[in-house]
């Protein structure tokens, strides 16, 4: 499977202090690959310097390119989109508007294809496509995010806790949805906190800890794995202690 990301030694600091040490991974093409972790891991941090938002050091390789040189927008255009932890809405505009936002780098033409898909994918937006963008509901909020970044035909989505805050029916929806993109030929980078639904969908994980990656794998034996079990699933197997 050839690398579509390709992440090499980086390192993130703020100021003076190194939130993220030595983190190296690969996501391939229609691969969805999870990275999991408690609250201060460093896991948002590695997305938002992958997306260009925080300086790095070490490198990073996106459909064969050096992103080195390139800003956000430029990623944007080559393919690469995040969905932020708390979403990044335009509140006071209504839903056909945020998802137009989306669209801003690409075709008319291409534009109108990503309507379609979009709402393919989000039925439920294209029925509050009037609505504005604060008045819906958590779930509801959460699909607009994600078909925004959908909106400029990404190859790589990276989703940055998608399940926060939504009731356990919304977060099935969205895990579906996710499933249903690397079907569709994108690929996912997933930073989740609630590790069992990530594990259950993901086809690779790496455990974060510290800035560090101490685990990494296939989802399922990441999943079978007594430490992670104890310490992110809310369980340990039987038999099995978690020293």
């Amino acid at each position: 499977m050839s690398a579509l990301l390709s992440v090499s030694d980086v390192h993130i600091a703020y100021g003076k202090v190194e939130a993220v040490r030595g983190v190296s991974l690969e996501v391939g093409e229609n691969e969805i690959v999870t990275i999991i972790g408690a609250n201060g891991a460093g896991k948002t941090t590695l997305l938002n310097a992958v997306m260009g938002i925080l300086p790095l050091k070490g490198r990073t390789m996106f459909a064969g390119k050096d992103m080195a040189t390139l800003d956000i927008e430029d990623r944007v255009a080559a393919g690469l989109s995040l969905v932020p932890e708390h979403r990044e809405l335009f509140a006071t505009m209504n839903v056909e508007d945020n998802l137009q936002l989306g669209a801003f780098r690409i075709a008319k033409a291409t534009a109108a294809r990503s309507f379609e898909r979009v709402y393919s994918l989000f039925p439920r937006l294209q029925e509050r496509r009037k609505q504005l963008a604060g008045t819906l509901s958590g779930g509801e909020q959460q699909m607009l995010a994600m078909g925004r970044a959908l909106m400029g035909a990404p190859k790589l989505l990276m989703l940055d806790e998608p399940s926060l805050g939504l009731a356990p029916i919304i977060v099935a929806d969205i895990f579906r949805t996710i499933g249903e993109l690397r079907a569709a030929g994108v690929s996912v980078l997933l930073v989740e906190q609630n590790a069992q639904a990530a594990l259950q969908i993901a086809d690779r994980a790496y455990v974060m800890e510290l800035g560090e990656f101490v685990l990494s794998g296939a989802a399922r034996d990441i999943a079978r794995n007594q430490r992670v079990a104890a310490s992110y699933l809310g369980f340990q197997h039987e038999g099995e202690s978690a020293v």
